[in-house]
């Protein structure tokens, strides 16, 4: 249900439709920069906690409402005064957000191409057929309502047995089902023989997928992403982020560092990688958090998130590149060039590095030990809590898992991820079992 609207300020509104967890505060100094005043439409605004409980209470105005109902979302809207540009920072709701910028003739990205990149299956495709990568992907199996089409088995294979052997033989092994729609690591099986690939599409064809499930190549070699800016067509490299994810099974990220220190001449090679990839893809526009596997022939494409990267990469490339890079995406809301594609930028800053904080089991959070003691490391470190004590931890398999994120800085992203994990290590979520049912 709709919250009544709160008595907003003349200045032209700039939406945000919801919008990840950090960055809120960023972005509302961006809008102001330019004239404008951030509204935040959210159906959940404890997931801001942390961000609203930094800003002053007239920084933007948020507005409670269910924003998986379009027509709520709209009514919201149309009260808005002057609204200017509709953001979106999220996967989720990043093709609502394209369709309602056309609907209102507000700058945006196509729609189409927003949905394209909503489909990890379909972006291995593209890729494949622009000959920017040579792996394909197969799709499995098609779930019902998806853009309005039944479910059924795409590779025209039903039996599990069957089904492994097909994968077996197209893709060969090691491989890796996914989501093609899904987000924070959820729906992703890395399999490495045949009994694992029977049993991750036993557990597949359980799980509550958003998508299309799909097998690909399995890629050996560290995980990167490349944070970017386009316009026009024309791709900035801001830097590279190393990633660290866990051991499988859970697959769970854990932590991050920017920016990588690149080989001479590395940076202008994988810039122009980045930019076959997306224009491959068909994102033209805004920010990517563009995610590869430098493997042992160069990098290969895991996963484009056509926006700026979660957890604190956005805050990582503020401090490192010292400018307030949400500027880029409110000049993008608004249909300008992003000034930050004409500007000198150099890490003149600290690099950055952050560790994501899960508790041993799953239950209840009542807390954390260690965090009055984190100003004896060094680095500056900080605390990011992502829940409250009271809120439930259903499962630690995946980022819906972490409790919180510890930042430190350092010269080099090397030095920042060091100070990071030794701080983090002294955190450990207090967990209270769940109630039985």
């Amino acid at each position: 249900m709709t919250a009544p609207l709160p008595s907003l300020p003349s200045l032209p509104s700039l939406a945000s439709l919801e919008s990840l967890s950090f960055g809120l505060a960023r972005t509302a100094e961006a809008a102001a920069a330019r004239g404008h005043r951030l509204c935040l439409l959210t159906g959940d605004r404890s997931v801001y906690r942390h961000e609203l409980a930094t800003l002053p209470p007239d920084a933007l105005d948020v507005i409670d409402v269910d924003t998986t109902d379009m027509a709520a979302v709209r009514r919201v809207l149309d009260g808005l005064p002057s609204l200017a540009g509709l953001i979106n920072t999220t996967d989720t709701w990043s093709a609502p957000a394209a369709e309602l910028a056309v609907a209102y003739g507000l700058p945006g990205p196509d729609p189409a191409a927003v949905r394209l990149l909503r489909d990890k299956a379909r972006v291995r495709d593209a890729l494949h057929r622009a000959g920017v990568s040579d792996r394909a992907a197969l799709v499995l199996e098609r779930r019902p309502g998806q853009d309005g089409i039944a479910g059924g088995i795409v590779d025209g294979v039903a039996d599990q047995a069957a089904r492994a052997a097909r994968v077996v033989e197209a893709v060969g092994l090691p491989a890796v089902l996914k989501d093609s729609s899904g987000t924070s690591s959820r729906g992703v099986w890395i399999v490495r023989d045949t009994d694992g690939l029977r049993a991750a599409l036993a557990e597949a064809a359980e799980a509550p997928l958003k998508g299309e499930l799909f097998a690909e190549p399995f890629l050996a070699g560290p995980l990167y992403s490349a944070e970017t800016l386009s316009w026009a067509g024309e791709t900035r490299l801001l830097g590279v982020s190393s990633r660290q994810t866990s051991r499988t099974p859970a697959v769970r990220e854990e932590g991050a560092a920017f920016p990588v220190a690149l080989p001479p001449g590395d940076h202008d090679g994988l810039e122009k990688w980045a930019g076959r990839v997306l224009d491959a893809a068909g994102h033209d526009q805004g920010f990517a958090h563009v995610e590869f596997v430098l493997t042992a022939h160069g990098p290969e494409l895991v996963e484009i998130n056509r926006r700026i990267g979660g957890a604190l990469i956005g805050e990582a490339l503020c401090r490192s590149l010292q400018v307030n890079v949400y500027d880029a995406l409110v000049d993008a809301a608004l249909g300008r060039r992003p000034a930050l594609l004409d500007t000198p930028v150099r890490t003149a800053g600290p690099a950055v590095a952050f560790v994501l904080v899960y508790p041993d089991r799953a239950g209840t959070l009542t807390g954390w030990r260690g965090l009055d003691g984190l100003g004896a490391y060094p680095g500056e470190v900080e605390w990011y809590p992502v829940r409250a004590p009271g809120d439930a931890v259903p499962d630690i398999g995946d980022q819906r898992g972490c409790t919180g994120m510890v930042l430190a800085e350092a010269a080099t992203a090397e030095l920042a991820q060091h100070r990071a994990w030794s701080a983090a290590t002294s955190v450990r979520p207090v967990m209270r079992p769940a109630a039985g049912p």
